[in-house]
Protein backbone atom coordinates (compact mmCIF):
# COMPACT_ATOMS: atom_id res chain seq x y z
CA UNK A 1 0.00 0.00 0.00
CA UNK A 2 1.30 3.43 -0.88
CA UNK A 3 1.00 6.46 1.37
CA UNK A 4 -1.45 7.97 -1.12
CA UNK A 5 -3.66 4.87 -0.92
CA UNK A 6 -3.54 5.03 2.86
CA UNK A 7 -4.50 8.71 2.87
CA UNK A 8 -7.40 7.98 0.52
CA UNK A 9 -8.55 5.25 2.92
CA UNK A 10 -8.26 7.69 5.84
CA UNK A 11 -10.44 10.24 4.02
CA UNK A 12 -13.09 7.59 3.33
CA UNK A 13 -12.88 6.21 6.88
CA UNK A 14 -13.23 9.73 8.28
CA UNK A 15 -16.52 10.14 6.40
CA UNK A 16 -17.75 6.73 7.52
CA UNK A 17 -16.90 7.37 11.17
CA UNK A 18 -18.55 10.79 11.13
CA UNK A 19 -21.69 9.27 9.66
CA UNK A 20 -21.97 6.49 12.24
CA UNK A 21 -20.35 7.82 15.40
CA UNK A 22 -19.95 11.59 15.26
CA UNK A 23 -23.46 12.89 14.92
CA UNK A 24 -22.42 16.20 16.44
CA UNK A 25 -21.02 19.04 14.39
CA UNK A 26 -18.49 20.28 16.97
CA UNK A 27 -14.99 19.60 15.57
CA UNK A 28 -13.49 19.88 19.06
CA UNK A 29 -15.51 16.81 20.10
CA UNK A 30 -14.25 14.90 17.07
CA UNK A 31 -10.66 15.80 17.98
CA UNK A 32 -11.17 14.86 21.63
CA UNK A 33 -12.81 11.55 20.69
CA UNK A 34 -10.00 10.68 18.28
CA UNK A 35 -7.35 11.60 20.84
CA UNK A 36 -8.98 9.35 23.44
CA UNK A 37 -9.30 6.57 20.83
CA UNK A 38 -5.60 6.94 20.01
CA UNK A 39 -4.72 6.49 23.68
CA UNK A 40 -6.93 3.39 23.81
CA UNK A 41 -5.15 1.93 20.79
CA UNK A 42 -1.72 2.73 22.26
CA UNK A 43 -2.77 0.89 25.42
CA UNK A 44 -3.77 -2.15 23.38
CA UNK A 45 -0.47 -2.01 21.49
CA UNK A 46 1.41 -1.76 24.78
CA UNK A 47 -0.40 -4.84 26.04
CA UNK A 48 0.61 -6.76 22.91
CA UNK A 49 4.23 -5.64 23.25
CA UNK A 50 4.28 -6.88 26.84
CA UNK A 51 2.73 -10.17 25.75
CA UNK A 52 5.32 -10.55 23.00
CA UNK A 53 7.93 -10.63 25.77
CA UNK A 54 5.87 -12.88 28.08
CA UNK A 55 5.32 -10.01 30.50
CA UNK A 56 1.54 -10.39 30.70
CA UNK A 57 -0.70 -12.64 32.75
CA UNK A 58 -1.42 -16.07 31.25
CA UNK A 59 -4.91 -15.18 29.98
CA UNK A 60 -3.47 -12.37 27.85
CA UNK A 61 -0.52 -14.46 26.73
CA UNK A 62 -2.93 -17.05 25.29
CA UNK A 63 -4.55 -14.39 23.10
CA UNK A 64 -1.27 -12.93 21.86
CA UNK A 65 0.05 -13.64 18.37
CA UNK A 66 2.25 -11.91 15.85
CA UNK A 67 -0.93 -11.13 13.94
CA UNK A 68 -2.54 -9.40 16.93
CA UNK A 69 0.64 -7.40 17.50
CA UNK A 70 0.68 -6.32 13.85
CA UNK A 71 -3.00 -5.36 13.97
CA UNK A 72 -2.45 -3.16 17.01
CA UNK A 73 0.35 -1.32 15.21
CA UNK A 74 -2.03 -0.79 12.28
CA UNK A 75 -4.80 0.43 14.62
CA UNK A 76 -2.46 3.01 16.15
CA UNK A 77 -1.26 4.17 12.74
CA UNK A 78 -4.78 4.50 11.31
CA UNK A 79 -6.13 6.26 14.40
CA UNK A 80 -3.16 8.63 14.41
CA UNK A 81 -3.76 9.47 10.73
CA UNK A 82 -7.46 10.12 11.46
CA UNK A 83 -6.49 12.48 14.29
CA UNK A 84 -4.02 14.28 12.01
CA UNK A 85 -6.76 14.75 9.44
CA UNK A 86 -9.14 16.13 12.09
CA UNK A 87 -6.46 18.67 13.02
CA UNK A 88 -5.68 19.55 9.37
CA UNK A 89 -2.15 18.18 9.65
CA UNK A 90 -0.64 17.14 6.32
CA UNK A 91 0.86 13.92 7.63
CA UNK A 92 2.87 13.26 4.46
CA UNK A 93 4.51 16.68 4.58
CA UNK A 94 5.03 16.45 8.34
CA UNK A 95 6.80 13.09 8.10
CA UNK A 96 8.97 14.17 5.17
CA UNK A 97 9.97 17.36 6.98
CA UNK A 98 10.75 15.45 10.17
CA UNK A 99 12.88 12.90 8.33
CA UNK A 100 14.94 15.71 6.79
CA UNK A 101 15.40 17.25 10.25
CA UNK A 102 16.50 13.92 11.75
CA UNK A 103 18.94 13.30 8.90
CA UNK A 104 20.48 16.78 9.38
CA UNK A 105 20.81 16.13 13.11
CA UNK A 106 22.65 12.87 12.42
CA UNK A 107 24.99 14.56 9.95
CA UNK A 108 25.81 17.26 12.50
CA UNK A 109 26.57 14.68 15.21
CA UNK A 110 29.16 12.81 13.16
Amino acid sequence: MTLNELLNFIAAEDKRLKKYFHTYSDQEKVILARTVKLMEEIGELSSEVLASHSLQRKAKLKKHSQKSLSWEFADVFITLALLAQALDVDIEKAVKTKIIEIEKRHKNNR
